[in-house]
């Protein structure tokens, strides 16, 4: 991996996950809890979504465990840095008193930077230190990961922010951490976030355009397959979809999506169950809501990284579940009007489950469409005095319900900006 990597120019990470789910020798999932733990039960935190508990960051046996085994990677193997990755899994901390024991994460990284840098002296070549954490400052907040501190303190040149979201908050972490630690938005397209698993080139474009467009210094994509078939083979592994082969060629430099159609989409809830805090769930995502029948607007953010061009057209779409062919919706973009322009109550969407419950992202990702499944897909064209680069604010309600429903609220599913160029 490190020779291939050097061939290519490139600089070798190692990714340690903070607390990995409890493995036998083949990768497996095992009924066993790790030895270790059962050791040393004071460096376990309990977790209700995994049996033997997540690996706790307050430990101080802990901490000094895994310094010694970065330590050994460091010595023995030709790396430019460590990313220590707090997505797989959360919690690190003791659930509720995150935040209070956030010094404690602190001391781990501070640990780790003097080690790296100790290693580093002695073979005379940098060696750096990036960190996996929230896609908000909330969020990091909420897992007990202090990245304002870490960068006040200079524990960290890197912070992967996010893994399977679209909407990831650059700017707000910029201003939290200043210019002297490098943001790279990633991007998990296997427990992709919700509704979008192995979306289109267009969607990936939005995605990662997005990203540049917030003021990312890279990207990153997380659980994509990508190589020749030969090497595949050799791994035992499946190719992803063909869009991740064209998403390399694109996503790593913003010229190379300009020009180019993309699909801005507002972020859904659920599909990640593997997590006990803010990391990965999207629990604060915005879809689905409810309308109420002729209540109040609901406004949603829609990041559209392009701006008005004389060769671009872009449209609104909007996918209802409960709503009736006949119900009447106003769409205002910016405060302005929005005329619907097609009407479309036979759509379809394989990654649509109401009223079941989302399932859990991963998985093969092949989603049967239901025949009898009955949304309604509701488009309009937005004129370009009407819609800007960065943040767009978009309001919804329904106008008129259909005459004698009776039955729950209509809710929104998807809410999409669509941008084509001639």
């Amino acid at each position: 991996m490190i020779k291939e990597t050097r061939r290519r120019k490139l600089e070798v990470f190692w990714n340690h996950r903070f607390s990995e789910v409890d493995l036998v020798p083949d990768a497996a999932r095992t009924t066993q809890a790790d030895p270790l733990k059962v050791e040393h039960p004071d460096w376990v935190t309990p977790a209700a979504w995994w049996p033997h508990g997540m690996w706790n960051a307050a430990a101080p046996g802990l901490r000094s465990f895994k310094v010694a085994l970065l330590r050994e990677l460091a010595t023995r193997f030709d790396l430019d840095g460590f990313q220590i990755d707090f997505s797989r899994h959360v919690p690190c901390l003791p659930v509720g008193r995150q935040w209070e024991l956030r010094g404690q994460v602190t001391e781990f990284m501070r640990m780790a930077r003097a080690m790296l840098q100790d290693v580093a002296r002695k073979r005379g070549r940098p060696l750096l230190l990036a960190a996996k954490v929230p896609e908000t400052l909330e969020g990091c907040q909420i897992d007990g990961l202090d990245v304002q501190a870490w960068a006040e303190q200079r524990l960290v040149d890197v912070l992967t922010l996010g893994s399977r979201t679209m909407d990831v908050d650059v700017e707000g972490i910029r201003a939290a951490v200043g210019s002297d630690v490098q943001l790279q938005p990633c991007f998990d397209d296997h427990h992709a976030t919700d509704g979008y698993r192995y979306g289109s080139s267009e969607f990936l474009r939005g995605v990662f355009a997005n990203h540049w467009a917030r003021g990312a210094d890279s990207v990153v994509t997380f659980n994509w397959s990508v190589a020749s078939p030969a090497v595949l083979a050799s791994l035992g592994s499946e190719a992803g979809p063909l869009t991740h082969e064209i998403a390399y060629q694109e996503v790593g430099d913003p010229r190379a999506m300009a020009g180019k159609n993309k699909i801005f989409a507002v972020e859904r809830r659920g599909g990640y169950p593997w997590a006990e805090g803010y990391l990965n769930r999207n629990d604060g995502a915005p879809l689905p809501a409810l309308l109420a029948d002729q209540g109040p607007e609901i406004a949603f953010t829609v990041h559209i990284s392009d701006a008005p061009a004389a060769n671009a057209e872009a449209l609104l779409r909007g996918v209802f579940f409960r709503a009736m062919p006949e119900e009447r919706f106003e769409f205002r973009l910016n405060g302005k009007l929005l005329p619907v322009t097609l009407r479309d109550a036979d759509w379809k969407d394989g990654q649509i489950f109401s009223p079941a419950p989302q399932p859990a992202s991963g998985g093969k990702g092949q989603y049967k469409i239901d025949p009898g499944q009955r949304l309604l897909r509701l488009e309009c064209a937005i004129p370009k005095d009407a819609w800007q680069r960065g943040r767009n604010r978009c309001a919804i309600r329904v106008m008129q319900a259909a005459e004698g429903a009776d039955r729950a609220a209509v809710q929104l599913e998807k809410l999409e900006v669509h941008l084509r160029y001639a």
